[in-house]
């Protein structure tokens, strides 16, 4: 297998083929079944990626690293596809393991525009800007844009 994501880091079409064939004879294993995803998910073959991150995430094995992967990359890959209520639920299952992980919750703001919640991802994207910006402004802020994230149509 470490020949196999070696070559999916470099982009080959061959590490899909192999990793395809190690997934087959491995069906139980998630490791594998996430390594395919991401292969396949790099290439922009997202609709194939899908099944195999849906294994992956079904195993078991994953490091904690891996595991945070699997949501931010199956996700990703429905709000791609268009499936936007299963991305908002991985998307949001994932947060219940990573709740404050900056990238989970920006590819929920994505998914929530994708469903008309423009006013949930707005807030959503403020305040993963305003606890990750190593911006002085933004961070001098940072108290105001989280109050706002929450009261964006409050007028006085």
């Amino acid at each position: 297998m470490n020949e196999a994501i070696r070559l999916r880091e470099q982009g080959t079409d061959e590490a899909r083929r192999r990793l395809i064939e190690l997934a087959e004879g491995n069906p139980r294993d998630a490791v594998i079944a996430y390594q395919t995803a991401w292969a396949h998910d790099s290439a922009g073959l997202e609709a194939e990626a899908a099944p195999f991150y849906e294994q992956a995430l079904a195993g078991e094995g994953l490091s904690t690293e891996d595991r945070h992967g699997v949501f931010v990359g199956l996700g990703s890959t429905y709000r791609v596809l268009g499936r936007y209520d299963e991305s908002l639920a991985t998307l949001r299952r994932g947060l219940g393991e990573f709740p404050d992980d900056a990238a989970l919750r920006t590819f929920l703001a994505m998914a929530l525009y994708n469903v008309g919640e423009a006013r949930e991802a707005a807030g959503t994207l403020l305040k993963v800007l305003a606890a990750t910006s190593t911006d002085d402004g933004v961070r001098r802020y940072r108290r105001a844009v989280e109050y706002y994230a929450d009261h964006l149509d409050d007028v006085e």
